[in-house]
């Protein structure tokens, strides 16, 4: 177990913003945006890490996305944080080109908080309608959710 962590230190290095082992079984690597594909490809086509799922998440300051990839072999759990600033026009790469079964996940998070998920070769709607109006995202918080959390 020692060996992948190392090997994911060594070949990620100043990619990894900040490392936290929340657990033995438990990583969590903060990354950059613009890295999620060339981490993405380590983890799960050289590592041979399985792809669990993404979660997102609307938070004050932007949004937050952790892709969480597991080590069968030990049961770790390796989640990948990325944090987007832009509250107005969210947008990271998709890695749907990498891990096909990822498509349906980031058509989620683009549906339901208006992340936009570049490169996605098929983002169009999942769960709601058709007739959803255009730039409501029922997962964001509203303004006023927002202020009363900083109050």
């Amino acid at each position: 177990m020692e060996d992948l962590k190392e090997r994911i230190r060594k070949h990620l290095g100043k990619k990894i913003k900040q490392w936290y082992q929340h657990r033995d079984k438990r990583i969590y690597l903060s990354i950059r945006p613009e890295a999620i594909k060339e981490v993405t490809k380590f983890l799960f086509q050289d590592l041979e890490l399985r792809f669990c799922t993404a979660s997102g998440i609307d938070t004050p300051g932007g949004f937050e996305i952790l892709y969480h990839f597991s080590h069968d072999e030990t049961g770790v759990i390796y989640s990948v944080k990325v944090y987007i600033e832009n509250k107005e026009k969210p947008e990271i790469e998709s890695i749907t080109p990498i891990i096909k079964s990822a498509e349906w996940i980031e058509r989620e998070m683009w549906e339901l908080l208006g992340i936009n998920f570049l490169n996605h070769p098929n983002l169009q709607h999942l769960i709601l309608t058709e007739d959803w109006p255009e730039g409501e995202y029922p997962l964001r918080q509203k303004t006023e959710d927002r202020r009363q959390r900083t109050e």
